[in-house]
């Protein structure tokens, strides 16, 4: 009986441990701020056909102002990226957060009150508040991403974010599902049915804010200003006493060796300069316009008249966006599973191969569904096996396209530029989804089916430019990923098959990774 009590004892222990861990928790906390961004894109997809939203913002169903509305939030994104990368190299990681979940909440109450008792203003109030938010999400998209990464292990760093993103579909689905229940009770006319599904969103920035105190700011940073007791602190929360002195004498010793390479913006963006990161940064921007051209921004915010196009009625399209996005979510975790396994290389080739496939057929299966009454096709043989070759291609993406993108930029970069990197990033995903939601309602309006054949050729140019030109990052270390780019240079070419032989065509082999004082994660999952 003892035995029994004392298994008992240490199982609990165990897991409370675990559960409280400082490492789950900031995978946690990660995770559910990245909810933010694909609650947004839930929320905006039935709101933009609310009737009484289209009337109090004075907009017909197919005024070019509906896509307007939902693009200047991506415009504030880019602009939020850089203040927030800014202020996380100045202030901290943990000060950057703060603001960026502070500015979210209040663009949220702008847009809860936009035309609120009045209408006169109102359309230029949510213009404010998508803006404003947009501010405090971007930098969440920009902060996050280093954050967890510089924390994760090398072999582990693709499926920390990989998770964190299935948490984003999350948030895409809970909107969604939130809007669906709202609209379905409430009515197309009523006010609250688009109201009520902005002001939810709060319990995410509001909740974040409410734990936040519990996470360490990350050691490396803490080096970095020579705040060097305020690092062992830190190590202490993540690792103990034990290890936390040898840890912080290995980032000690990596920050002397990387404290003469401060890297700027104009660095990154300009070839041929003394500490260039041109061709990084080109990698950078190419893997977030190429994931722009998948076209699955648009799919996110304009689901229900997607599948409208192949046929389904309004009510039928609604429950079939939610059935899709339930499905992403649920086809996430085959993300997480394959990223470190066979690598993000791989994922993204043969995902944009598949995403240009299946939208090579949704163009034939939306002719015969637009043509269906002349060509006497009843809706349901062709509505059907597109919605199952819509589905199939939500998964594709999001195996292949969602987190790898957001991934790659916080594993090319020297320490020094990581922070920028990820910035950059998030303003390249900004301005391209800002012109992708910008003109897919007047393709819908203008082109109807023939836009998935504009997806069709968009997801093939992606697949082979990653072909040619990104290469593996998995497994490998921060510095051996900044190697490439080294050896890219002497060698004067950017093919990956060309570069060292061909090795970063793929995953290393096992072993074959050393750890030093920068690569080595500080948050090393517990075997």
């Amino acid at each position: 009986m003892d035995r029994l009590q004392r298994v008992s004892s240490n199982v609990g222990h165990t897991v409370k441990e675990r559960i409280m861990d400082k490492k789950h928790e900031v995978v946690l906390f990660s995770s559910t701020a990245i909810a933010l961004y694909g609650y947004d894109q839930g929320m905006m997809s039935l709101i933009n056909t609310n009737h009484d939203y289209l009337s109090t913002m004075g907009l017909s169903g197919e005024s070019p102002m509906v896509g307007v509305i939902v693009s200047v939030y991506y415009l504030g994104c880019a602009v939020g990226a850089v203040l927030a990368s800014l202020l996380a190299d100045k202030r901290g990681r943990k000060p950057s957060i703060f603001t960026c979940l502070a500015v979210t909440a209040l663009g949220n109450l702008i847009m809860f009150i936009s035309g609120l008792g009045f209408r006169s203003g109102a359309m230029a109030l949510m213009l404010v508040g998508r803006t404003v938010m947009g501010l405090g999400v971007g930098g969440i998209d920009a902060v996050i991403p280093v954050y967890s990464s510089e924390l994760a292990p090398d072999s582990g760093r693709g499926k920390a974010l990989a998770q964190e993103f299935q948490m984003n579909i999350f948030g895409l689905l809970m909107a969604f599902a939130v809007n669906l229940l709202a609209t379905n009770t409430l009515g197309k006319s009523n006010q609250w049915a688009w109201r009520v599904p902005i002001i939810v969103m709060q319990i995410y920035p509001v909740l974040l804010l409410a734990v936040m105190g519990r996470l360490p700011e990350t050691p490396r940073w803490f080096i970095f200003h020579e705040r060097r007791d305020d690092a062992h602190n830190s190590l202490q929360e993540i690792y103990g006493k034990d290890e936390a002195q040898s840890k912080l004498d290995e980032l000690q010793s990596a920050h002397e060796e990387e404290s003469s390479k401060q890297i700027g913006y104009m660095d990154m963006l300009l070839p041929n300069r003394g500490r260039s990161q041109f061709h990084p940064t080109v990698l950078t921007i190419m893997g977030q316009v190429n994931q722009a051209l998948t076209g699955y921004g648009a799919v996110s915010v304009y689901g229900p008249q997607i599948f409208q196009l192949l046929g389904f009625g309004v009510n039928n399209a609604e429950y079939l966006t939610l059935g899709n996005y339930l499905f992403y979510f649920l086809t996430m975790t085959f993300a997480w599973l394959y990223i470190d396994a066979i690598g993000r290389r791989p994922l993204m080739v043969w995902g944009a191969f598949g995403l240009s496939f299946s939208f090579g057929v949704l163009t034939v299966l939306g002719g015969l569904a637009f043509n269906s009454s002349q060509l006497g096709i009843p809706n349901l043989a062709v509505s059907i096996p597109g919605s199952v070759v819509l589905y199939m291609a939500t998964s594709t993406f999001g195996i292949g396209w969602l987190a790898t993108v957001w991934l790659i930029p916080t594993e090319i970069y020297p320490s020094t530029a990581r922070a920028q990197g990820s910035a950059i990033s998030v303003i390249i995903w900004g301005l391209a989804n800002f012109a992708v939601t910008l003109l897919t309602p007047i393709g819908f309006n203008n082109l109807n089916y023939w836009l998935f054949l504009v997806f069709c050729v968009t997801n093939l140019f992606a697949g082979l430019w990653t072909w040619a030109y990104s290469p593996e990052t998995g497994g490998r270390s921060f510095e051996e990923n900044v190697e490439f780019f080294e050896r890219a240079e002497k060698e004067s070419t950017w093919r990956v098959s060309r570069v060292g032989g061909g090795e970063y065509s793929y995953m290393p082999k096992k072993g074959s990774s050393e750890e030093d004082g920068e690569t080595a994660p500080l948050l090393r999952r517990r075997s």
